[in-house]
């Protein structure tokens, strides 16, 4: 958890996925990305991940919105932000028109706001997706309200 002075790194998919499973505390992590970008200090040491992939929700899968699917941080000051700004400027940059991510509620959304993304909406809790004719694991966080952002 340290206070150097961090470094936007390109980062692989497999070494992102790594990360997220190591750090990110109620997610594995997702199926399949855009890219990944990293935050890294002086020594070449990572310290965050963002990956970012097509949303999740199909009705916003409309071509030109990307999804930070997943970012996770050992607790390095200013990370995330540093993260969602840079995921910002390179969807941007690949020609996508919007992005967006999902905090869950207890999650203060200070790293999204340090990089002036704005809350848009609120989602109910919802019992998951399991069913008898489709079961699906859970992962801790059905039940659980949750707060859609978009980068500015």
């Amino acid at each position: 958890m340290s206070d150097s002075l961090l470094h936007l790194v390109p980062v692989r998919s497999r070494e992102a996925k790594d990360f997220v499973r190591a750090w990110h505390r109620h997610h594995p992590p997702p199926a399949g990305q855009i890219f990944a970008v990293g935050a890294a200090d002086e020594t070449g040491t990572l310290h965050a991940v963002a990956i970012v992939g097509r949303p999740v929700a199909r009705h916003l899968d409309d071509g030109a919105t990307l999804e930070v699917t997943r970012t996770a941080s050992d607790g390095t000051r200013n990370a995330n932000s540093l993260l969602y700004g840079a995921s910002w400027r390179a969807t941007k940059a690949l020609g996508y028109r919007r992005l967006i991510t999902y905090t869950q509620q207890g999650e203060s959304g200070a790293s999204l706001r340090g990089a002036g993304w704005h809350l848009i909406a609120s989602r109910p809790p919802r019992a998951g997706w399991h069913t008898l004719a489709r079961p699906r694991a859970g992962h801790g966080n059905d039940h659980t309200a949750r707060f859609l952002w978009e980068a500015p």
